[in-house]
């Protein structure tokens, strides 16, 4: 019996090893091209280290191309909406896990619902509405509307409504005001849950490029992966250059996600989206 279970866990441990190399393979390709020269990204068999490595892919592209006010647009929007978004969410989800009021199951279901209107569909009255306000080609324009996410009121409500309702009751009967409740027991309970999110919301932003691409057209305000797609063009696309900004482009997410995996993974197992 224990010699099978050894063995069922060894084959686990290879699956995982294996599904991990396998999921390696397309970032390894981009890094080893975004080293080659144009006339090597398409040889067979694929040489994976190229014979030299071509450093100009990466320097060029930050001399030619506003790179760097694209770094800084995507990692400014995607901050700015990554709080909103966590503020928004925290205190909605509150609202629907801790309150009762006429209609709160209904307005909870409304925003379920918005779930499943993609955002394609949307994209048309979205504009409308950018361009009568005068958010086109502007900070406000790519922040604001990102603002609120009904996926993290889903997440903070479900996260809020396994909370004991009996730490709220004796802050009440110590004085504290609603705020207070919310701000001094509410979060600090909910670091996992609200560490999550924001993981969450900072990728989907940081790779956002539907809405930025309705919403910014001058180099000004592009994010990255507007920049990205300036890379490409009709009759050719210098694929080794591309390849090195996107590499770039990623690190940022990889940095953040490695330095906060502990507390994903927690969330995740502690908290999740459950209920």
């Amino acid at each position: 019996m224990h010699d099978r279970r050894k063995i069922i866990r060894n084959v686990l441990f290879l699956a995982i090893v294996l599904q991990a190399f396998v999921l390696m393979i397309p970032l390894f390709y981009m890094l080893s091209t975004s080293f080659k020269l144009p006339s090597e990204v398409f040889d067979l068999p694929i040489r994976w280290i190229p014979e030299q490595l071509h450093f100009e892919n990466y320097i060029q592209p930050l001399q030619e191309k506003p790179f760097l006010r694209w770094m800084f647009n995507s990692a400014f929007v995607a901050t700015i909406v990554t709080i909103l978004n966590v503020l928004t969410s925290a205190l909605a989800g509150y609202s629907f896990a801790k309150f009762t009021y006429p209609g709160r199951d209904l307005l909870f279901g409304f925003i379920l619902a918005t779930f499943m209107i993609p955002l394609e569909a949307m994209i048309v009255p979205l504009f409308v509405l950018v361009k009568d306000l005068g958010w086109l080609n502007s900070y406000i324009g790519l922040i604001i509307p990102a603002g609120g996410s009904a996926f993290g009121i889903f997440m903070m409500r479900q996260h809020m409504i396994a909370m004991p309702d009996e730490l709220m009751e004796a802050a009440r009967i110590d004085g504290a005001s609603e705020f207070r409740i919310f701000w001094n027991v509410v979060l600090p309970i909910s670091q996992s849950a609200l560490v999550s999110l924001a993981i969450f919301a900072f990728m989907w932003n940081w790779n956002s490029f539907l809405y930025p691409l309705l919403v910014a057209s001058q180099d000004a305000y592009r994010t990255l992966p507007l920049g990205l797609a300036s890379f490409e063009s009709a009759y050719s696309t210098n694929y080794p250059q591309l390849m090195a900004v996107s590499f770039l482009s990623m690190l940022p997410v990889l940095i953040l996600f490695f330095v906060l995996q502990n507390r994903f993974i927690e969330s995740m197992a502690l908290s999740g989206i459950k209920g």
